[in-house]
């Protein structure tokens, strides 16, 4: 399987090509920019795109900077070739899938479990499986491995995860 995750903010945004277990992409762009690469992705290549959602909170306000990731969220399922078969995870469901069902595993567990999972990052001069993974690009690459490797969370195309 061959999986673009999404980590998406409001201005810039993590993505991650994952394929069969390895990281071939990872990085960070502007929204816009990131818009391109989803927009131009063909058909027939087979990939899936994942796009961690947020969990509806009815409690709390939300603010502008919300609104507008929920809007690129939108803005990135609609420029698929196929709009509905866009994969929607919440982080809890990513975080369940990664870190053995601990939804509480802050962004240093997630980072952990994918070391342990995919292998470490190594250094320039010997590039590990995930070398060149910084900053959002480790949330899409979460995002990524628990659309293809995660339980009850691939094959969802077109629906949005759940917790665990």
């Amino acid at each position: 399987m061959i999986v673009l995750g999404i980590d998406p903010g409001p201005v810039q945004s993590g993505f991650a090509w994952f394929r069969d277990g390895v990281v071939s992409e990872a990085g960070v762009l502007l929204n816009g920019g990131l818009l391109c690469l989803v927009e131009s992705e063909p058909q027939d290549s087979g990939a899936v795109l994942a796009i961690e959602t947020m969990q509806a909170n009815y409690s709390a306000t939300i603010g502008a900077s919300v609104i507008d990731t929920l809007r690129w969220v939108g803005r990135y399922q609609q420029a698929w070739h196929s709009p509905e078969s866009v994969i929607l995870i919440t982080r809890q469901a990513v975080k369940a899938a990664l870190c053995n069902g601990n939804v509480r595993a802050n962004d240093a567990g997630v980072r952990a479990a994918l070391i342990d999972k995919i292998g470490p990052p190594g250094t320039k001069g010997d590039p590990g499986p995930t070398y060149g993974v910084t900053s959002h690009a480790w949330a899409a690459l979460a995002v990524a491995w628990a659309t293809e490797c995660g339980p009850n969370v691939g094959g969802n195309a077109g629906q949005t995860a759940q917790e665990g």
